[in-house]
């Protein structure tokens, strides 16, 4: 199950046996000014996944504000969801409304110049 709502992504799954994974996190944000990479986003990512308590705050600038599923995918591995499951296809739609909503709220377009030295 996935809800969505701007400034926040709830997710949750319940394992359906012992082999499967069970998650129940949200992942909120909001625009932040960083002294050094300036205009971008503040992620948190937090709730439990296997049991394990999470709270995992991720600094994404402007033009790496749209990779925001990369760092969701590795704090999920990270906390034991297997790299085979950690697909975020099943919430795909919820994912394409988080990624406008941030598109929206860093004022960004398509063709905006971009800071090399934050790909560094």
């Amino acid at each position: 199950m996935a809800q969505f709502e701007p400034g926040r992504l709830h997710i949750e799954r319940h394992a359906l046996d012992k082999n499967d994974v069970s998650y129940d996190i949200s992942l909120t944000y909001e625009v932040f000014q960083d002294p050094h990479k300036g205009k971008g986003m503040q992620f948190r990512m937090h709730g439990t996944i296997q049991g394990k308590t999470v709270d995992e705050p991720f600094f994404l600038p402007k033009e790496e504000a749209y990779n925001f599923a990369r760092n969701v995918t590795q704090i999920a591995e990270k906390y034991g969801i297997p790299k085979a499951l950690s697909s975020i296809g099943s919430i795909h739609k919820h994912y394409d409304l988080m990624f406008e909503d941030v598109r929206q709220q860093l004022n960004m377009k398509s063709g905006d110049a971009v800071n090399p030295e934050h790909f560094e």
